[in-house]
């Protein structure tokens, strides 16, 4: 197996959102951001597959001298060996890859956000970084682009939020800022045990409307001339959005017990009438 072969295997094994915008790339940007989810699905699955924490710190310490190899011109994993034909074509920087490798030992820190911005230093590094690294793969020629990227990749971050509570209250942690969940009378009793409350339900859709505050705001942010270049990331914001209204039809506690995600059949649908019409906040 190549190591491209591998890390569209890895892409396409995910189920992820993410995949179905890889498809309507040229193949060197698709080779280059397959890789590049490959590399974010490996040092994530450190954290969420290793029950001992000395374990996954010293399988994400391996991953920081991997960056270092892969810079040197050495990498040994086949992901970073996928990564490397790219790095220097599509301007990535290692500290932009550092900084995701950061953002996945906070969870090894932490279980709790005392507030949206104490979580939003988390999105930054697991989400909105991850945004900036993609939209050079996708090409850009205004700077203003980068901002609109990290704000996207903000944006689905909450949602990847919004649609775990159960999930991650299942594995012990809560991502809804705890100051929020004192404001609606939310005590974490009730997260952890997956009690439906219409409490519950009203601070989750203080969260929905946060997230599709973002969404708006990186359309608004990205430059006109970079519209074209851009598309794949802005698939993947359709299919995102259409999660998270999806959210709120159904009935927003059920994260709790359900986790809801779109077939593979709409999110093609989606991703092709997007990549076709265009995409609207």
């Amino acid at each position: 197996m190549t190591p491209d072969q591998y890390c569209q295997e890895k892409a396409a094994s995910s189920g992820s959102s993410f995949y179905y915008s890889f498809r309507f790339l040229p193949e060197t940007r698709r080779r280059a951001i397959t890789a590049l989810y490959a590399f974010c699905r490996e040092v994530d699955d450190v954290v969420d597959e290793c029950h001992d924490e000395n374990v996954a710190r010293t399988k994400l310490g391996w991953w920081r001298g991997e960056l270092d190899r892969l810079y040197d011109g050495k990498p040994d994993h086949p992901v970073t060996r996928a990564l490397a034909p790219h790095v220097g074509a599509f301007s990535l920087d290692k500290a932009l890859l550092a900084e995701i490798i950061d953002g996945m030992e906070m969870d090894l820190k932490y279980a709790r956000y005392d507030s949206i911005d104490d979580l939003l230093v988390y999105c930054h590094k697991v989400a909105g970084v991850v945004g900036q690294l993609a939209a050079r793969i996708f090409g850009f020629v205004d700077p203003a682009t980068l901002d609109y990227a990290h704000e996207l990749g903000i944006a689905f971050q909450l949602t990847n939020i919004a649609r775990d509570v159960g999930e991650d209250a299942r594995l012990g942690r809560i991502y809804l800022p705890m100051k929020e969940m004192e404001r609606f009378n939310v005590p974490a009793a009730d997260i952890l045990s997956c009690k439906e409350t219409p409490e519950f339900e009203a601070l989750m859709r203080f969260q929905i409307e946060r997230a599709r505050e973002r969404y708006a705001a990186a359309w608004a942010k990205l430059p006109a001339a970079d519209r074209k270049a851009q598309r794949p990331g802005l698939l993947m914001a359709a299919i995102y959005r259409a999660t998270l209204d999806e959210i709120a039809l159904d009935g927003p506690a059920k994260v709790l017990n359900q986790r809801l995600s779109l077939t593979p059949v709409r999110k093609l649908w989606l991703a092709w009438k997007t990549w076709t019409f265009g995409y609207r906040p």
